[in-house]
Formats: C-alpha cells, sequence, structure tokens
C-alpha cells in the first residue's frame, strides 16, 4: 500500500513531488492523523479523576466534553481561508505547533478556568489541522484518494484508541491524571517533526486562489447533506468518548476496564478505517455500505441498557462499528468533489457546520444525566438520532459532486 502511494505518478493538478517528498508526506499525513484525537478521548476515562483535581463542577464537565466539537466548528471553518493565506502546509505545522504546547501546558495547571481554555486553544490546532486534511489529500494523490483516505483514518483510529485504553495506565490507575495527560502531548511534538520539511512545499505554491468558498457550498443540498452526515456522526461519536468510560463505571467497572471497554469502541474502528475507504472508493453508490454501519447502533445502545454486565464487550463493539461511519464520512469530502478547492470548501463546510450540530451531543448527554440520574434517557436519544443520520446519509452517498450541483444551480 505504501509503495503505491509513495511511486503513482503525480497528475497536472498535484504537486509534483520525488518518491522521497512523497514519502515524507505520506508520514507527515500518518502522525498529523494519529494525534488528532488524544486530546479529547485521554479526557473521558480520567475525568472524575480531572474535576476533583482541577477542579471542575458538573457545567464545566459538560463543557470540557462538548470542547472537541465546539472547537472543530467555530475554528475549523476558517482553516481553508487561512490555508489560502498561508499555506496547506504551514498552517497544519501552526495547528501541530499549538495542539503540543497547549497539550502539555494543560497538564500542569489546577485552575478550572485555565483548563477549559488550554484544552481549548490545543483542540483548535487539531481542528485547524483536521480540516485540511482531505484538501491534503486531494492536493498530494487526486487519484488515490480512498486508498489515502483509509491510511488517514486507520491512523487517527489508531490514535484513538492508544489514548482511550493507555491513559488510565500511564495515569497510573487515575493517581496521576496530569502525567496521562501530558503524554499525548509528547506524540504531538514528535509528530511536528516531519511537517517542518514540508512547508516548503507552500514555497513552490504560492498563495492559492479561493473561488470557491464555503458560502456557495451552504447552497446546495449535497453540502447539507454532508454536514448534516457529518454532524450527526459526530455528535454520537463524541458523547461516546465523552460518556461512555462514565457509563460503564457507573455500571460497576473499574476505571481500568471502563477505559479498556473505550478503547474496544474506538479499536473497532481501526481496521474498518482502513477498509472502509477503500471499498467506498471502489462503488459509485455507498448506500448498502452506509445501511451496514448504522445498524449496528441499535444493537450497542439497547444490549448497554439490557444488561451492561458482563456483556459491555459486545455492545462496545457494536457501537464502535457504528461509529465506523465517520470514515466513510470523511471519504465522501473527497469522492464528492473534483478539485482541491471543491475539496477545501466541501471539507470546510461540512466540518465546521457539522460540528457545530456536533455540539448538542456530549454536552447534551451530560445535562440529561444530570437530571435524570440515570443514563437511559441519553442513550435513548442518540438511538432516536440515528434516524435522521441515516436519512443525510442516503444523499450524501448518491453518485454526484458538489461542482455539479453548483454549475447546476447557476
Amino acid at each position: 500500500m505504501l509503495h503505491d502511494l509513495v511511486t503513482a505518478p503525480a497528475t497536472t493538478d498535484a504537486v509534483r513531488d520525488t518518491h522521497l517528498q512523497r514519502l515524507l508526506v505520506v508520514l507527515g499525513i500518518v502522525v498529523l492523523a494519529f494525534n488528532l484525537r488524544p486530546a479529547a478521548t485521554s479526557v473521558g476515562p480520567l475525568l472524575e479523576e480531572i474535576r476533583a483535581g482541577v477542579p471542575l463542577g458538573d457545567f464545566e464537565a459538560g463543557l470540557l466534553t462538548t470542547l472537541p466539537v465546539l472547537c472543530f466548528a467555530l475554528v475549523g471553518g476558517a482553516a481553508p481561508r487561512l490555508a489560502s493565506w498561508l499555506g496547506l502546509h504551514r498552517v497544519a505545522l501552526l495547528g501541530l505547533v499549538l495542539l503540543a504546547g497547549c497539550l502539555w501546558w494543560r497538564s500542569e495547571v489546577h485552575q478550572g478556568w485555565l483548563f477549559l481554555v488550554l484544552s481549548f486553544a490545543a483542540l483548535s490546532g487539531a481542528a485547524t489541522a483536521n480540516v485540511l486534511m482531505p484538501s491534503l489529500v486531494k492536493l498530494h494523490f487526486p487519484g488515490q484518494v480512498g486508498l489515502l483516505t483509509a491510511v488517514y483514518s486507520t491512523s487517527m483510529a489508531i490514535g484513538l484508541t492508544t489514548s482511550s485504553a493507555l491513559t488510565v495506565p500511564i495515569a497510573d490507575g487515575g493517581v496521576d491524571y496530569a502525567r496521562g495527560l501530558g503524554a499525548w502531548a509528547a506524540t504531538a511534538a514528535i509528530a511536528v517533526l516531519p511537517w517542518i520539511g514540508l512547508i516548503r512545499h507552500d514555497l513552490h505554491e504560492g498563495r492559492r486562489s479561493t473561488t470557491l468558498g464555503i458560502t456557495a457550498i451552504a447552497r446546495t443540498r449535497l453540502g447539507w447533506a454532508m454536514a448534516g452526515a457529518f454532524g450527526l456522526q459526530s455528535l454520537q461519536a463524541y458523547a461516546v468518548f465523552g460518556w461512555f468510560a462514565q457509563m460503564c463505571r457507573d455500571a460497576g467497572y473499574s476505571a481500568e476496564s471502563a477505559g479498556v471497554l473505550l478503547g474496544v469502541v474506538t479499536g473497532a474502528s481501526i481496521p474498518l478505517s482502513l477498509l472502509i475507504p477503500i471499498v467506498a472508493g471502489r462503488f459509485r453508490d455507498q448506500r448498502w455500505l452506509l445501511t451496514a454501519l448504522i445498524a449496528c447502533y441499535p444493537i450497542g445502545y439497547l444490549g448497554f441498557l439490557a444488561a451492561p454486565r458482563p456483556l459491555g464487550w459486545l455492545w462496545a463493539l457494536a457501537i464502535g462499528i457504528g461509529c465506523s461511519t465517520f470514515p466513510l464520512v470523511l471519504t465522501l469530502i473527497g469522492l464528492r468533489s473534483r478539485t482541491p478547492e471543491g475539496t477545501a470548501a466541501l471539507s470546510g463546510f461540512t466540518q465546521s457546520t457539522g460540528y457545530l450540530i456536533a455540539a448538542a451531543g456530549p454536552f447534551g448527554v451530560g445535562v440529561l444525566h444530570a437530571a435524570t440520574g440515570t443514563w437511559t434517557a441519553s442513550i435513548l436519544v442518540l438511538l432516536a438520532l440515528c434516524v435522521p443520520l441515516y436519512l443525510c446519509g442516503l444523499y450524501a452517498t448518491r453518485d454526484r459532486s458538489i461542482e455539479d450541483e453548483l454549475a447546476a444551480r447557476s
């Protein structure tokens, strides 16, 4: 797979890289993707310890679990414009530097407001880089969108799983939560290194003209279907990332076991993140794949409600398969656009609008739990939201492109 990516000929629309440069691009994308999720998912398994040590009240804890989607919504939409001014690779590097620095600083503070501010700053760095990933793929590998998306979404899934399962052991069972959180600053700092060598690409590209913006995407049905599918899927995912470990602890699991079960949720997406984009890229219509993935959500949610123990691992696995709708939607961003500019605009609108929708997920789950004292209402709401997710996905998975819809409107 790596050989195919490195040796594939560049088209006239792609950056003309040597084999060594293309290898560096693949490496940079992989290490960047690995670090896009630990800033968010390392919090859930240690939420009780963080609340005691910082400290954080109920409102602040709910806000903390909602910050990832808020950052991706508020900051992600500006990423295409920043990239047009500074260059794709420079903005990705700046995002990584901000992520690494603020994650380390966050692990050293004990004031609730400062912890939240640094979390927002770190996640803003991740959000900026996250929105640009499809554009980087389209720029360097325009003929291999499915394959490269498989590579980086798998790396993202590995980062998810690693941070979910290892944060508590690194924190010595939760006793030293600062060490558990700070470990992911080190991995982000390592990821900076290849991007220092990649920023020279921006010198050759110069400033890009932005003939297609996210406001144009907002006038299309495909844009809103993509945003709805992305947002509702992210709502599911971040609600699970933020609260599933606590649900398991309240069901009688230890902190270590709850972290492992969250790792099962995220780990299920590792092989699927590799497989789904490749399969999706080979078909013009992906509705059958969408149906198979979303059908796993009710199995996991209802199973966990009925019998959280001892079959928690089985329900976690089913929920994890449902969450693998995420790499499918990521792949569609590249498949539903024809140019790097179209990809950037569709990615910016899909992710900024989508994450704004998703912000209601983790915060709402926390509010419902605080109001009812149980997780039942929260899980049932997540289950009901699978319906509009499926409907938006059905439109987005049909064979079409954003440029075609824009041309038809004009």
